[in-house]
């Protein structure tokens, strides 16, 4: 089989290897659609994220679906939940099994990912598509836990003001999940002015292209001085972070999506600390396929629409380069 391993920063190479062995519990998946993250930019362009380094050449890639290739369920199109908790320390057993610290996660560490044409994977982490959802559609679900993580972190209720702070494909995902849930109005932010269009098309109710931090003015303007209830923010950068904190309200609550290029988040203390703002992180997903699918199944999220470029498994470098250079919104690699 084709696979695609990241040697060092910036060094994608395609090998001809064996179709790894099983597992007690796996079964076999021919991939067919492989999500392009920012964590795997991360990997691509700086051969690490956060504390975690490249310690051999790593297959990345953990949004993806495909179709199971034997036994009885051979031929049944699947998404896969790229994350493997131990399901038995503390963490897990509170209900928490995201922060688990022992979790195997697709293309990371250890843990070979999804940019090949075959893998072994537990059967638990499986999970049916629909007749309506296409691979692609199942590789999406797992950037649609995420953004679903993040707007149940934000505890959002009917009738507030929200704000998204970057409007990729995460972003423009929990724009979506926060119009299903009633909000009153939501402000979309973003420095490239096609992400700004997709957000505006999406239906928010005021598209802003932010030019150093001046997205926060013009929100508190719109709120008449009274800011968002709950800000959540989905860039790479520091700025959106600190822009949100000026946008929100006093008491309000501001939940992080996005990885830093740096590993820092950086933001004003004395705005934060002055407004009492309560702030949370996201950490991949929570128990979120099943009601990711039936968000998409029932047509209430739209992930097609956020895929603007296919790419074969041949030409993953240049799919790399493509996603980092914020062409488009969402690339996918088709194996």
């Amino acid at each position: 089989m084709k696979a695609v391993r990241l040697h060092a920063a910036n060094d994608l190479r395609v090998h001809e290897e064996d179709i790894p062995s099983p597992r007690p519990g796996e079964s076999l998946i021919r991939i067919g659609a492989v999500g392009i993250c920012g964590s795997d930019l991360h990997w691509f362009s700086e051969g690490e994220i956060g504390d975690a380094k490249l310690q051999r050449p790593l297959v990345l890639g953990h949004e993806f679906a495909g179709v199971i290739a034997e036994g009885p369920r051979k031929g049944l199109r699947v998404a896969v939940d790229p994350a493997i908790p131990c399901g038995e320390c503390e963490t897990c057993r509170q209900g928490d099994p995201n922060l688990c610290p022992k979790t195997r996660f697709a293309g990371h560490g250890a843990e070979d990912g999804a940019l090949r044409e075959f893998i072994y994977w537990p059967d638990e982490n499986i999970f049916p598509l629909p007749g309506v959802l296409s691979l692609e559609d199942g590789a999406m679900l797992e950037p649609l836990g995420v953004a679903i993580h993040a707007v149940d972190l934000g505890k959002l209720k009917t009738g507030m003001h929200v704000g998204i702070f970057g409007a990729g494909p995460i972003g423009l995902l929990i724009q979506q999940l926060v119009h299903l849930a009633g909000a009153r109005a939501i402000f979309v932010t973003d420095i490239l002015p096609h992400r700004v269009e997709a957000a505006r098309d999406l239906g928010a109710t005021q598209a802003i292209l932010d030019r150093a931090g001046s997205s926060a003015q013009a929100i508190l303007n719109a709120t008449e001085g009274r800011g968002l209830d709950v800000a959540l923010e989905a860039a790479d950068g520091s700025s959106a972070v600190d822009t949100a904190c000026r946008a929100l309200k006093l008491g309000g609550r501001l939940v992080l999506a996005g990885i830093p290029d740096d590993d820092r988040t950086y933001f004003s203390a004395s705005v934060a600390r002055r407004k009492g703002l309560t702030i949370k992180l996201v950490r991949r997903t929570k128990h979120t396929y099943p009601r990711a699918i039936r968000l998409v199944e029932s047509a209430q999220v739209d992930v097609r629409s956020l895929v603007t470029h296919r790419i074969s498994l041949q030409d993953a470098p240049a799919a790399f380069s493509v996603a980092a250079r914020r062409e488009g919104l969402k690339t996918i690699v088709i194996p």
